[in-house]
């Protein structure tokens, strides 16, 4: 039996949204991603949201209105994708990388403190494969040094901290819409923000800094000029992958509970299986299981690499567990020492989930898993 990694969640009626899109000739930025962004915006509890093109473009521009740029230090986790410290990079600064909490792979207050310096201009916190980092520490930490905060949300639409929506909090909070996300819009980003000012300085900002959007332009009785007060890019979302995500958004509930419940039956499969620890679960939040990490021994029958081969000639593609930023060629010399990260990154790897996984499908996966870390070395 094949098991799909990753899927997106489709209803089937998408085609014929992105078909009306196409039919109306507004095919770029226009009425459609206002109208997503006002539900993205409902749906997290923010007074706005921005659309951009992908989550590292969301990231970056959320950094710049903070102030970041050349000579600045943003304090991030190593154990994230890399797109965290590329943003970083992006607007110039340098990340500084911090360890993580070794329980829930998301960045330890404590060590991002230690990380502070006085270049240090801004913290940014991963939600890890959904998982809300513990943001009440971070808001009291970012107050106590004079820091801007943003989050790294790319996996957490639809997560919870102390039962407040992640996106609602007051910091710029960045989600990405990749396929391999809860929702998809092929491609794409989204930015909540709290200030309507942040939220008009971004929409001028993905638009090469233009003064007007081109649907204003469109709709006017006149003549109108744009004129450039800033520097920007093109980080523009399009109708097509707006009215993908309105379909999207829909089924956000949906989906999420069909995560959970699939989530809650791996973990209930390998508290019997040796070697394996199924991902921690902070009372302070609820995740959106965008991902499911399991850690293996350090004394398994099999080495992580050796179980990712084994369980994919059996069909069952998996993932390694989220890259040690610090330790990929492309950041390499940065002179840290991060044992949780380093021990969690080689431990952990992601077994298939998503909304559609077939219970069938997912037993196959469970009893692999058993199999293989129950046999006896020959």
């Amino acid at each position: 039996m094949d098991v799909p990694f990753a899927r997106p969640y489709l209803r089937g009626d998408e085609g014929r949204a992105v078909a009306e899109v196409i039919a109306s000739g507004w095919v770029s930025q226009g009425p459609r991603v206002r109208e997503f962004e006002s539900a993205f915006a409902e749906r997290v509890c923010a007074v706005d949201a921005v659309a951009v093109s992908n989550c590292t473009t969301a990231l970056q521009l959320a950094l710049h209105v903070s102030g970041v740029g050349p000579g600045d230090e943003v304090v991030v986790p190593s154990m994230s994708f890399i797109a965290t410290a590329n943003a970083v990079w992006q607007c110039g600064a340098t990340p500084v990388f911090a360890d993580v909490d070794p329980r829930t792979f998301n960045l330890d207050p404590d060590a991002a403190e230690r990380a502070v310096t006085s270049a240090t201009k801004a913290i940014m916190p991963v939600h890890q494969l959904g998982l809300p980092a513990d943001m009440d520490r971070f808001l009291a930490l970012a107050d106590r040094h004079g820091l801007a905060l943003v989050e790294d949300a790319a996996c957490a639409i639809g997560a919870t901290y102390r039962s407040r929506p992640i996106g609602s909090l007051g910091p710029p909070a960045c989600f990405s819409l990749h396929p391999r996300k809860v929702i998809t819009t092929g491609e794409g980003g989204m930015i909540a923000v709290q200030d309507p000012a942040v939220a008009a300085r971004l929409r001028r900002l993905r638009q090469h800094g233009m003064d007007v959007s081109d649907l204003a332009r469109h709709a006017a009785r006149d003549v109108v000029i744009e004129s450039y007060p800033e520097r920007g890019w093109n980080h523009r979302m399009t109708d097509m992958q707006a009215a993908l995500g309105l379909c999207q958004l829909e089924l956000l509930d949906e989906i999420l509970a069909e995560r959970r419940r699939l989530a809650e039956r791996y973990t209930a499969a390998i508290e019997r299986i040796p070697f394996l620890a199924a991902p921690f679960e902070p009372g302070y939040a609820e995740r959106t299981w965008q991902s499911y990490a399991v850690t293996l021994a350090p004394d398994a029958p099999v080495d992580r690499t050796e179980l990712m081969r084994a369980l994919l000639l059996a069909g069952i593609p998996t993932r390694r567990g989220v890259m040690a930023i610090h330790e990929e060629r492309a950041y390499a010399g940065m002179g840290v020492a991060l044992p949780n990260t380093e021990a969690a990154s080689r431990s952990s790897l992601m077994l298939p989930l998503f909304a559609g996984l077939t219970d069938e499908q997912q037993d196959h996966v469970i009893d692999r898993l058993a199999s293989l870390l129950t046999a006896v070395p020959a």
